[in-house]
Protein backbone atom coordinates (compact mmCIF):
# COMPACT_ATOMS: atom_id res chain seq x y z
CA UNK A 1 0.00 0.00 0.00
CA UNK A 2 1.54 3.33 -1.04
CA UNK A 3 1.67 6.41 1.15
CA UNK A 4 -0.92 9.10 0.45
CA UNK A 5 1.56 11.91 1.13
CA UNK A 6 5.26 12.17 0.34
CA UNK A 7 7.96 14.32 1.93
CA UNK A 8 7.41 17.96 1.05
CA UNK A 9 3.63 17.61 0.51
CA UNK A 10 1.59 20.55 1.77
CA UNK A 11 -1.21 19.38 4.05
CA UNK A 12 -3.92 20.82 6.26
CA UNK A 13 -5.16 19.08 9.38
CA UNK A 14 -8.86 18.33 9.65
CA UNK A 15 -10.87 20.67 11.83
CA UNK A 16 -13.09 18.49 13.98
CA UNK A 17 -13.95 18.13 17.65
CA UNK A 18 -14.88 14.50 18.21
CA UNK A 19 -16.74 13.41 21.36
CA UNK A 20 -13.95 10.90 22.06
CA UNK A 21 -10.17 10.81 22.46
CA UNK A 22 -8.05 11.96 19.51
CA UNK A 23 -4.30 12.32 19.07
CA UNK A 24 -4.80 15.47 16.96
CA UNK A 25 -4.07 18.36 19.33
CA UNK A 26 -6.73 21.07 19.46
CA UNK A 27 -4.11 23.74 18.68
CA UNK A 28 -3.21 21.95 15.42
CA UNK A 29 -6.74 21.51 14.03
CA UNK A 30 -7.35 23.21 10.69
CA UNK A 31 -3.68 24.23 10.38
CA UNK A 32 -1.31 24.03 7.41
CA UNK A 33 1.98 22.18 7.50
CA UNK A 34 4.43 20.21 5.40
CA UNK A 35 5.09 16.47 5.53
CA UNK A 36 8.65 15.74 6.64
CA UNK A 37 8.42 11.97 6.19
CA UNK A 38 6.16 8.96 6.61
CA UNK A 39 6.95 7.12 9.85
CA UNK A 40 5.21 3.80 9.38
CA UNK A 41 1.81 2.40 10.16
CA UNK A 42 0.18 2.13 13.57
CA UNK A 43 -3.30 1.29 14.92
CA UNK A 44 -5.46 4.44 14.93
CA UNK A 45 -5.20 5.65 18.53
CA UNK A 46 -8.68 7.23 18.47
CA UNK A 47 -10.29 3.79 18.16
CA UNK A 48 -7.84 2.04 20.49
CA UNK A 49 -8.70 4.52 23.26
CA UNK A 50 -12.36 3.52 22.93
CA UNK A 51 -11.46 -0.11 23.68
CA UNK A 52 -12.52 -1.19 20.22
CA UNK A 53 -10.75 -4.09 18.59
CA UNK A 54 -11.21 -2.76 15.06
CA UNK A 55 -8.59 0.01 14.94
CA UNK A 56 -7.31 0.25 11.36
CA UNK A 57 -3.60 0.48 10.67
CA UNK A 58 -2.88 3.98 9.38
CA UNK A 59 0.24 5.69 8.11
CA UNK A 60 1.70 8.15 10.58
CA UNK A 61 3.48 11.22 9.19
CA UNK A 62 5.92 13.66 10.73
CA UNK A 63 4.46 17.08 9.82
CA UNK A 64 6.28 20.37 10.39
CA UNK A 65 4.35 23.53 11.26
CA UNK A 66 5.65 27.05 11.75
CA UNK A 67 4.87 28.03 15.35
CA UNK A 68 3.22 31.15 13.93
CA UNK A 69 0.70 28.92 12.11
CA UNK A 70 -0.19 27.11 15.34
CA UNK A 71 -0.18 29.94 17.88
CA UNK A 72 0.05 33.22 15.92
CA UNK A 73 3.61 33.90 17.07
CA UNK A 74 7.05 32.31 17.29
CA UNK A 75 9.97 32.00 14.92
CA UNK A 76 10.53 28.25 15.31
CA UNK A 77 9.00 25.11 13.85
CA UNK A 78 7.07 22.32 15.56
CA UNK A 79 6.96 18.72 14.30
CA UNK A 80 3.93 16.57 15.14
CA UNK A 81 3.37 12.88 14.41
CA UNK A 82 -0.10 12.67 12.87
CA UNK A 83 -2.28 9.87 11.53
CA UNK A 84 -3.19 9.98 7.84
CA UNK A 85 -6.91 10.45 8.56
CA UNK A 86 -6.06 13.75 10.30
CA UNK A 87 -4.59 15.19 7.08
CA UNK A 88 -6.01 16.65 3.88
CA UNK A 89 -4.18 17.73 0.75
CA UNK A 90 -3.66 21.49 0.91
CA UNK A 91 -4.57 21.81 -2.77
CA UNK A 92 -2.96 24.07 -5.36
CA UNK A 93 -5.31 26.99 -4.64
CA UNK A 94 -4.02 27.23 -1.07
CA UNK A 95 -0.28 26.70 -1.62
CA UNK A 96 0.73 30.27 -2.54
CA UNK A 97 -1.14 31.71 0.45
CA UNK A 98 0.35 29.09 2.79
CA UNK A 99 3.91 29.67 1.52
CA UNK A 100 3.58 33.43 1.98
CA UNK A 101 2.24 33.00 5.52
CA UNK A 102 4.66 30.35 6.75
CA UNK A 103 7.90 30.51 4.77
CA UNK A 104 9.44 27.78 2.68
CA UNK A 105 10.13 24.21 3.78
CA UNK A 106 13.86 23.47 3.49
CA UNK A 107 13.73 19.76 4.25
CA UNK A 108 14.49 17.58 7.21
CA UNK A 109 17.05 19.03 9.59
CA UNK A 110 16.95 22.56 8.19
CA UNK A 111 15.05 25.58 9.37
CA UNK A 112 13.08 27.91 7.13
CA UNK A 113 16.11 30.21 7.05
CA UNK A 114 18.24 27.39 5.56
CA UNK A 115 20.35 26.96 8.72
CA UNK A 116 20.70 23.48 10.27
Amino acid sequence: MSDRFSAGARVRTVHHDPPHHTRLPRYARGKRGTVVEPEGRAPLADRNAQGRGDAPLEQVYAVIFPARELWGEGDHDVVLDLFESYLEDDGPGNRAEAAAASGTFRGQGGGRDGKP
